[in-house]
């Protein structure tokens, strides 16, 4: 006998006060009418704080439920309108209803409740966080993925209408459906170029009967687009093919080049692998250079189709100014130059941006391509005294390798998301270098990093960075001083 499921209940008049640290908006209810005292947190997408509204519990834990606005009752008065037309659907730029000053306040507040909660150190006040000057068309770097299944949402689904546009789509992935696409008009996240790149592509695909990807079938012509633009101006174009048609390739790769003479780096690339991952496969140059070129402080940073950079260009110069004064490398005097270690550099953009105030800087990072990235960096910059070293943190940061390039003085960390492996504190903590910055683009592992490196490490200074507005994502500085 089939188990019978649980009729989760539609709750009425819920005030919702808060944003949690994911991006869901939460209320507080009593679940349980025999302790109405006894309340449990409800997560709650795209919901405003001060909004009174009919929540439909969706999913019922012990200490917690996660539910969905059915009727809007009053809406907060701090509500405003998402410029976006795809707001809600697509699964990106989740705060769009949030005014900016409300959005900075809540992702403030994340990193104070993450260092306060998770950390629980001795900190000092927590700088207010710095914004994006740009709130739109901040991004540098777009991707998109080519479906023969296009999203069509429950309204369109249930309205009973004969659809007579095509299925094909060119946008994002739904969220939690891998094999539908939402088919996107318009893109506020970078600069309208991208737009009108974008839906070029698209209507010459339709002209032209090109066939757009199956993911399921794992065929079909027109598999992923790349859209990069530089504040220098730069433009690449990279599209994914999946398979090797030449002349149907060459037929819109010319239509681009006639019709966009301002793309710099137009490539392409054949994947008929099972996954849209591009960095084991041949890049190939149609049109231009196989790169652009990113600029801050006169120095040039060589950006290909592989290479990781800061989305968001004009708040990354904000957040290494951040990351350099904090590590008391602005204006050092000859003779005083320090020994700087960069951990989880990437390609080597901080390790370059800081050499010129430092005797040395030793960066590490696990990829070796990445690795490749800066230390051309370092070369077409006319940068000598970096070096830079490939390999896995715990591995090449040894007692060994400290004698062999130098005692650290500064440490600047960058980790991914996930943090650090508690082996990479013990050893960065054997090195003990007087001072550490600490960047993360995740405060909950920052903090939990933090409690660690606590008996020999005292939090002096921490800056909030704002890197991606509309989203609930939030960049952290940390300095610490060696007790």
């Amino acid at each position: 006998m089939a188990r019978k499921r649980k009729v989760l209940p539609l709750l009425h008049d819920i005030e919702i006060t808060g944003v949690a640290a994911e991006g869901k908006a939460l209320a507080r209810i009593a679940m349980n009418p025999a302790a109405p005292d006894e309340k449990i947190v409800v997560f709650i997408p795209y919901g405003a704080p001060g909004d009174i509204a009919d929540v439909k519990i969706d999913k019922r834990r012990h200490s917690y439920a996660e539910g969905h606005i059915e009727t809007l009752k009053t809406p907060s008065p701090v509500r405003t309108e998402p410029r976006c037309n795809h707001f809600g659907v697509c699964g990106g730029c989740k705060w769009q209803h949030l005014p900016y000053s409300e959005q900075l306040k809540w992702k403030q507040q994340q990193v104070t409740d993450a260092l306060t909660r998770i950390a629980k150190v001795e900190l000092p006040e927590i700088s207010p966080i710095l914004g994006s000057e740009n709130i739109w068309a901040y991004r540098n770097k777009m991707e998109y993925t080519f479906s023969n299944k296009k999203w069509r949402t429950w309204e369109e689904v249930n309205s009973g209408k004969e659809f007579t546009d095509s299925p094909n789509a060119l946008g994002f992935h739904i969220p939690g459906a891998f094999d539908k696409v939402l088919h996107i008009d318009t893109c506020h996240l970078q600069d309208d170029l991208g737009n009108r790149l974008r839906n070029f592509i698209y209507d010459y695909a339709l002209e032209h009967n090109l066939d757009f990807y199956d993911i399921k079938a794992n065929n079909g012509l027109l598999r992923t687009l790349m859209i990069r633009i530089a504040s220098t101006g730069e433009v690449m174009v990279c599209l994914s093919f999946g398979r090797d048609d030449a002349p149907a390739i060459r037929g819109l790769l010319e239509a681009l080049t006639e019709r966009f003479p301002e793309i710099t780096s137009l490539l392409y690339v054949i994947n008929t692998k099972m996954n849209d991952s591009i960095g084991d496969l041949e890049i190939k140059a149609f049109k231009g250079r196989d790169y652009i070129e990113e600029e801050m402080e006169g120095l040039r940073f060589r950006v290909n189709a592989k290479s990781f950079y800061q989305t968001n260009s004009l708040q990354a110069y904000t957040l290494y100014k951040v990351a350099r004064r904090m590590a008391g490398l602005d204006n050092v005097a000859e003779g005083k130059k320090p020994l700087v270690y960069d951990l989880y550099t990437g390609t080597g953009t901080i390790s370059n941006f800081v050499a010129r105030n430092a005797e040395k800087v030793v960066g590490i990072e696990y990829v070796e391509e990445a690795i490749a990235d800066a230390r051309l960096n370092s070369e077409i910059n006319g940068i000598n005294n970096t070096f830079f070293t490939a390999g896995d943190m715990k591995d090449v940061l040894t007692p060994e390798f400290i004698a062999e390039h130098g005692k650290p003085e500064i440490m600047i960390i960058d980790p991914p998301r996930a943090g650090m492996h508690p082996d990479v504190v013990k050893v960065i903590m054997d090195a003990r270098p007087e001072r550490i910055v600490y960047v993360s683009c995740n405060p909950a592992t920052q903090a939990r990093d933090l409690a660690l490196l606590d008996p020999l490490y005292k939090v002096a200074e921490v800056q909030p960075v704002d890197m991606f507005p509309h989203t609930h994502h939030v960049e952290n500085v940390v300095k610490l001083l060696r007790r």
